[in-house]
C-alpha cells in the first residue's frame, strides 16, 4: 500500500514564501558571485601596481651619501683616545667589518681599517699622554703623542675615516632617508612603533577589521574623516602608491595593495619598509623621511645609538609630526614620549621601572641649526658640481659616497658666527629706521673659510637661514669694493720686481709716496671722478697707510701708474674674471663671489700661488672602489716675494687700520686682512691656516649702509675666535718672509726705521736693498716729513682711524 506524505500548507501564501527565499538566495549568490569578481578584479588590478613598482626598481632610492673631510690627527694636539674612538665608532668602524675596526688599551688607539674605508689598508697606532678618561664631548685633553704606522714607522699625522654629513635630497620633493635594515633597527624601537601604531602587527594578516569598522562608525557619527584604523601594512600601501586624500575608493585601493604587500613579504620585512618610508617631519626645507634620518636629525646620532626616550620619542610623532616636533613644540613632545612610554609598558615591553626612568630623561636634541650641522648650501654645490662632472643619471646609482672638503667643526663654528653677527646687524638696521616701521629689509650674509695652502673649502655659510631662502649667497656675483684693492698694490710690487720704475718714482716699497686728492682721471675717452669716504682727503701718504685706511684716490692713482690693464689682469689671474682694466677697478667695482675672493687672496697667503676652492675630493661606490678623483687646482700668478709684501701691507689694515675691529673684538693672533665697502659690505681676512671671507649685503642690490668694518669684521672675528679653539687651527703663527725679503720695524710718527729712541713702531717687509736708510731719529732725505712740515702738522698722518669705518 503506497503511503503519500504531506508537508505543510501548500496555498498560495507558502509558494510565495517559497518563491522570496529562493529569490533572496539568489541575491546573495549573485552578490557574492559580483562581490568575489570585483574582489578579485581589484586584487588583481592592485597586483599590477604593486608589481610595476617593484619592477620599476627598489622601492627606495639609494642616495648619494655626502662625508666631511678626513679629520687630521697630529701630534701635539689635545685629544682622548676615547674621543678619537668615538669619531670611529660613528664612521661604521667595529659595527661594520667592512668600514674597519679600532682596538683601546690604555691610552693607546689601534685603528685597522677595512676594505671599505677611504683609506682602505693605512692602519696605525695613536697613543696620548694619558688614559683614555677625559672629555669625549671635545675630546681636548691630554696631547697626542706619537702616531705610529702598521710596521713601526712614526707618522707626522693621521687621517680618520670621514663623517657623514647627510643624504643627497631627492629633487622632486626635497626629501632625505638614511636607509636602514630590520637588524639595524633597536628593539625598543620597534616595539615603541608596535606599542603606539599596531600592537597585533606580528599577529594579523595585515588588516584590523574590527578597528576600521569601529572607525567607521565613528567618522559617520561625527562627520569627520580622523579615525586611525590602518595598520602598519595599511600605512605603508598609503604611503607607497596612493594620495593622502581620504575618500572610500583610496580605503578599498588601500585594502587591496595591503593584502599584496602581506602575500609578498614578511613581517620584518614589510616592518623594515615601514621605518624608510614614514615621514617624521621637516627640517629646514628637507623632509624627514624613515627612522633612520630622523635619528640623525633629531639627536644627531646613527640608529643603533638611540635609546629608549629617544625611540618612544620618534614613535610617538608617526601619528602627527609637525603636530608633536619636539624643536617647536617640546611640551607635546614629552606628553607624547610619555604616553608612548605607557603604552610600552601596557604591551610588556618594559617594565613599569624602565618607562619611569626614560621619563625622566629631559629631551637633548641636536642643534636646531640645520647650517651647522648639515651645511645645505655646501650640499647643494656638491650636488651641482657632481651634476655637471660625474651627472645625474649616475647619481642616483650604486648609493654612491662623496667625500667633500668640508670640515664640521669648522662649519659649526661659521654658522653660530653668522648667527651672532646676523643679530646684532639686524639691531644696526632696527635703528636706521623708525620704531614701528614694517618696511624693513634685513640683510643676507655669505662666509667662506678654505685652506689658504689646499684651497679646500673647510665651511661654507650660503644665507642667514637655508630653511626660508636656498638661494647661495656664497655662489653670487657682488661687487668687491675696497677687498679688490691689494691686487693693485701687489700688481705694483710685481712691477718693481720685474725692474720697471712706476712713474720715476723708483723702486715700489710700502713707503711709497701716493697722492690722495681730489683727481678727475681720463680714460677712453671718458672722465671718471672717485670721491674717498665722506670726502676726506689725505694729501701725500705712504702706500702702506693708503690701504690701511681704504683711501680710493691714492689707491687709483697708484693703479694708473702701474696700468689698469695690468691691475685686471692679476685679478683676473687671481680668479676675479670680471675684472677690466678701468680706473675703476681698482676700487673694485666689479664683481666676484665670495668663494672667488676666498680663492684669489690664497694668492697673498700662499706665495703668488692661486689655488682655485675646491669641495670635490673623491667619489666612490657601495664597495669603496674609485668612480672619480678630483685634484685641486693651481697656478703661479705672482711672484713669492711680491706676495709678502702685499700681504705685510694687509697686516697692518689689521693692525693699525680699518681691521682693527678684529683687533678690538679679542682676536689677536698674528693676521692680515682688508673691509671693503660700497653698498655691500665684505672682509677677507686670513691666518696661517685659515682664510674667511664674509660678504653682508641686500639681494635687491639696495644699499646696505653699513660698512664692512662694522657689519662683516665682527662675523669673521667672531668665526677666528671659535676656529682657533679648535685643535686643528689652534696653531696659528706668524708668516715668515720669502728668501728677499726681510721685516724691518718703522717709527709709526716718522715712518722710518726704528731705533732704540723710537719704541712706537710697527713691522713691515721690504724687498732687500730697499729699506730707507735714515732712522727715526737721524731724518735724511728718506724723511717723509721735513721738521717745518711736522712742526707745522702739515701732511701728518694718523696711527689708526678715529672710526673704523670700511
Amino acid at each position: 500500500m503506497a503511503i503519500k506524505l504531506k508537508f505543510g500548507n501548500s496555498g498560495p501564501a507558502n509558494s510565495f514564501k517559497n518563491r522570496f527565499l529562493r529569490g533572496l538566495l539568489i541575491t546573495v549568490l549573485a552578490i557574492l558571485f559580483i562581490g568575489t569578481c570585483v574582489f578579485g578584479i581589484c586584487y588583481f588590478r592592485y597586483q599590477s601596481i604593486v608589481d610595476d613598482r617593484i619592477a620599476a626598481g627598489p622601492l627606495f632610492a639609494n642616495s648619494a651619501q655626502v662625508y666631511a673631510a678626513p679629520r687630521e690627527i697630529r701630534p701635539g694636539q689635545h685629544l682622548t683616545v676615547s674621543f678619537i674612538a668615538q669619531e670611529l665608532r660613528s664612521a661604521g668602524y667595529n659595527t661594520n667589518p667592512q668600514m674597519g675596526s679600532f682596538t683601546l688599551s690604555g691610552n693607546s688607539i689601534q685603528i685597522k681599517p677595512g676594505p671599505q674605508s677611504y683609506h682602505s689598508a693605512d692602519s696605525a697606532t695613536i697613543t696620548t699622554g694619558q688614559s683614555s678618561d677625559g672629555d669625549t664631548s671635545t675630546g681636548y685633553g691630554p696631547v697626542v703623542q706619537s702616531i705610529t704606522a702598521a710596521n713601526g714607522a712614526p707618522l707626522a699625522a693621521y687621517q680618520l675615516e670621514p663623517q657623514l654629513i647627510t643624504a643627497l635630497s631627492q629633487d622632486k620633493d626635497r626629501s632625505k632617508r638614511r636607509l636602514v635594515t630590520y637588524d639595524e633597527i633597536p628593539p625598543h624601537m620597534v616595539q615603541a612603533v608596535l606599542a603606539i601604531e599596531d600592537r597585533r602587527f606580528f599577529e594579523h594578516g595585515g588588516i584590523n577589521y574590527v578597528r576600521i569598522a569601529k572607525c567607521a562608525v565613528e567618522d559617520t557619527l561625527s562627520h569627520h574623516k580622523e579615525c586611525g584604523g590602518s595598520t602598519l601594512t595599511m600605512q605603508l600601501a598609503r604611503g607607497f602608491f596612493l594620495s593622502p586624500e581620504k575618500k572610500f575608493t583610496r580605503k578599498v585601493a588601500e585594502i587591496m595593495i595591503t593584502l599584496q604587500l602581506e602575500a609578498r613579504f614578511n613581517k620584518k620585512q614589510i616592518f623594515e619598509m615601514y621605518a624608510n618610508q614614514i615621514n617624521i617631519g621637516q627640517r629646514g626645507s628637507f623632509g624627514i623621511n624613515g627612522f633612520g634620518e630622523a635619528a640623525q636629525a633629531y639627536f644627531g646620532k646613527d640608529i643603533h645609538q638611540l635609546d629608549l626616550a629617544e625611540s618612544a620619542l620618534i614613535a610617538g610623532m608617526i601619528q602627527r609630526p609637525n603636530y608633536f616636533n619636539p624643536y617647536h613644540h617640546p611640551d607635546r613632545a614629552m606628553e607624547r614620549r610619555n604616553l608612548v612610554l605607557d603604552s610600552m609598558v601596557e604591551t610588556d615591553a618594559i617594565t613599569a621601572s624602565e618607562a619611569e626612568r626614560a621619563k625622566a630623561e629631559p629631551i637633548k636634541l641636536s642643534t636646531p641649526n640645520i647650517d651647522a650641522s648639515e651645511a645645505p648650501y655646501f650640499v647643494d654645490l656638491v650636488h651641482d658640481q657632481l651634476t655637471q662632472r660625474v651627472g645625474d643619471q649616475e647619481l642616483g646609482h650604486d648609493a654612491l659616497r662623496i667625500y667633500t672638503s668640508l670640515d664640521p667643526e669648522l662649519q659649526r663654528a661659521a654658522s653660530e658666527a653668522v648667527d651672532v653677527g646676523m643679530k646684532n646687524i639686524d639691531d644696526m638696521v632696527n635703528k636706521q629706521h623708525k620704531k614701528g616701521d614694517t618696511n624693513i629689509t634685513y640683510p643676507q650674509v655669505a662666509l667662506v673659510a678654505l685652506n689658504p695652502h689646499t684651497g679646500q673649502i673647510l665651511a661654507l655659510v650660503g644665507g642667514r637661514n637655508y630653511g626660508n631662502s636656498q638661494l647661495n649667497h656664497a655662489t653670487s656675483k657682488r661687487p668687491t669694493g675696497s677687498i679688490f684693492k691689494p691686487f693693485v698694490y701687489a700688481a705694483a710690487f710685481n712691477t718693481s720686481l720685474n725692474g720697471n720704475s712706476l712713474g720715476g718714482n723708483g723702486t715700489f716699497t710700502a713707503l711709497t709716496r701716493l697722492n690722495d686728492v681730489e683727481t678727475t682721471f681720463s680714460f677712453d675717452g671718458k672722465e671718471y671722478t672717485p670721491g674717498n669716504y665722506k670726502d676726506e682727503y689725505h694729501g701725500s701718504v705712504t702706500a702702506i697707510y693708503a690701504l690701511a685706511h681704504s683711501l680710493n684716490n691714492a689707491t687709483i692713482s697708484l693703479a694708473q701708474q702701474v696700468g689698469f690693464e695690468n691691475v685686471a689682469a692679476l685679478g683676473r689671474a687671481s680668479g676675479i674674471t670680471d675684472a677690466r682694466g678701468t680706473p675703476s677697478v681698482a676700487i673694485g667695482t666689479y664683481s666676484a663671489t665670495p668663494i672667488d675672493m676666498a680663492g684669489a687672496y690664497t694668492v697673498f697667503a700662499n706665495n703668488g700661488v692661486h689655488l682655485k676652492p675646491w669641495i670635490l675630493a673623491s667619489v666612490r661606490n657601495a664597495n669603496g672602489d674609485v668612480v672619480a678623483d678630483f685634484a685641486p687646482e693651481a697656478k703661479q700668478v705672482m711672484d713669492p716675494r711680491s706676495a709678502y709684501l702685499t700681504q705685510s701691507l694687509l697686516e697692518g689694515v689689521m693692525n693699525f687700520g680699518y681691521g682693527v675691529t678684529a683687533r678690538q673684538h679679542g682676536f689677536t693672533a698674528p693676521a692680515a686682512g682688508k673691509t671693503g665697502t660700497s653698498h655691500d659690505a665684505w672682509f677677507a681676512g686670513y691666518s696661517s691656516n685659515l682664510i674667511c671671507i664674509v660678504w653682508v649685503g641686500n639681494d635687491d642690490y639696495t644699499d646696505v649702509k653699513l660698512s664692512g668694518a662694522l657689519a662683516a669684521a665682527p662675523i669673521w672675528t667672531e668665526f677666528m675666535n671659535r676656529a682657533i679653539k679648535l685643535p686643528q687651527y689652534s696653531d696659528m703663527h706668524s708668516f715668515s718672509p720669502p728668501e728677499g725679503v726681510h721685516t724691518v720695524r718703522v717709527d709709526k710718527s716718522t715712518w722710518l726705521p726704528a731705533d732704540d729712541s723710537c719704541t712706537d713702531d710697527y713691522t713691515i717687509a721690504f724687498l732687500d736693498g730697499t729699506v730707507p736708510g735714515s732712522t727715526c731719529s737721524h731724518m735724511g732725505n728718506d724723511a717723509p716729513q721735513t721738521l717745518i712740515q711736522k712742526i707745522l702738522g702739515i701732511g701728518e698722518h694718523k696711527s689708526q682711524p678715529d672710526q673704523p669705518t670700511q
